[in-house]
């Protein structure tokens, strides 16, 4: 299934991602760290979002209380849910 998730007090302001039965594959990234958000995606392809939630979330990004990485996690928590 195909996830919008908008992200909140990050460059990036939006993440494209599927995810079908807990396997996360095709992240993209709108805004932010041109190379970092590049890299995100290829590190995490296929990988089950239980994983993905675990490495990334709660990750800061300077002084902000959060970072794409970590709002990523929090999407792919949001998108478990629905399921």
């Amino acid at each position: 299934m195909h996830y919008t998730y908008q992200t909140e007090n990050t460059c990036a302001s939006q993440i494209n991602f599927d995810m079908n039965d807990g396997i996360v594959t095709n992240v993209k990234f709108t805004g932010g760290c041109n190379g970092n958000l590049k890299a995100i995606p290829l590190l995490i392809e296929g990988w089950p979002a239980k994983e993905v939630i675990a490495k990334l979330q709660n990750i800061t990004c300077g002084r902000r209380p959060t970072s794409c990485a970590d709002q990523l996690a929090t999407a792919l928590v949001k998108a478990s849910e629905e399921k």
